[in-house]
């Protein structure tokens, strides 16, 4: 099977510490994988490096063989965990901005999905809840054909019918050729879709392996092992 991504002693330092520490790390496309770790493990961190948001001080990444740049730009949508749309467009306009600047984005099947949810793509982004904004977030980046698909945080802070729905676009949205990887703190709530975890701790990947070898292995859930292995 083909390398989706491929981390080979992957280090981020800044003047004041080390926040991803000769971190080697493979991912085969087709899994959808949960990142997982504490506050200030280096999830974001190696998230932006994969993006191409930052500069790795030692290392290599490769996505599909090309080191993050304009190329692996068009085989990977991100959802950082923050918002970056402009409040004063309306959803529409959106839309066509995303169709616009990626030439795999779907508009057809954004405005199924914003239909579906009954969500006028006249309004504009300032005037919806936090709830319906998230949902269009990951609505617009779960519409490109990406190979892979880097979401963080994309459950926090929304309601219980809105994390199902962000879940249900998540595995109804992504092909066998593509990876969808998950940083979250909220594992209870999406385990169920993961095939593969990664645990991560002080810049280093200390745990990665499917959930369902955890669970024979180990004899209890993804979410209970997390919170053994994480205690303080």
């Amino acid at each position: 099977m083909n390398t989706l991504l491929e981390c080979h002693e992957l280090t981020k330092k800044y003047s004041f510490k080390t926040a991803i520490d000769r971190l080697n790390l493979t991912l085969e496309p087709g899994k959808i994988i949960g990142l997982l770790g504490p506050n200030g493990s280096g999830k974001t961190t190696l998230i932006k490096l994969i993006n191409g948001l930052l500069t790795p001080t030692e290392g290599t990444i490769l996505i599909n063989g090309t080191a993050p740049g304009v190329a692996t730009k068009k085989q990977i949508a991100y959802l950082p965990d923050r918002s970056y749309l402009n409040d004063w467009m309306s959803v529409s306009e959106l839309i066509q901005f995303f169709a616009d600047f990626y030439d795999d984005f779907r508009p057809a099947r954004a405005f199924d999905m914003l239909d579906a949810l009954k969500i006028n793509p006249k309004d504009r982004l300032k005037t919806l809840s936090k709830g319906t904004k998230e949902k269009i977030q990951l609505i617009l980046v779960m519409c490109r054909t990406a190979s892979l698909y880097i979401l963080d945080e994309p459950i926090a802070g929304v309601d219980p019918a809105a994390r199902d729905f962000i879940i249900h676009t998540i595995i109804n949205n992504y092909n066998p050729s593509s990876s969808v990887l998950i940083s979250t703190h909220l594992i209870a709530d999406i385990e169920s879709i993961l095939d593969d975890v990664i645990f991560i701790k002080d810049g280093t990947v200390t745990l990665h392996k499917s959930v369902d070898d955890i669970r024979m292995e180990e004899g209890k859930s993804v979410d209970t092992l997390f919170r053994e292995v994480f205690a303080c």
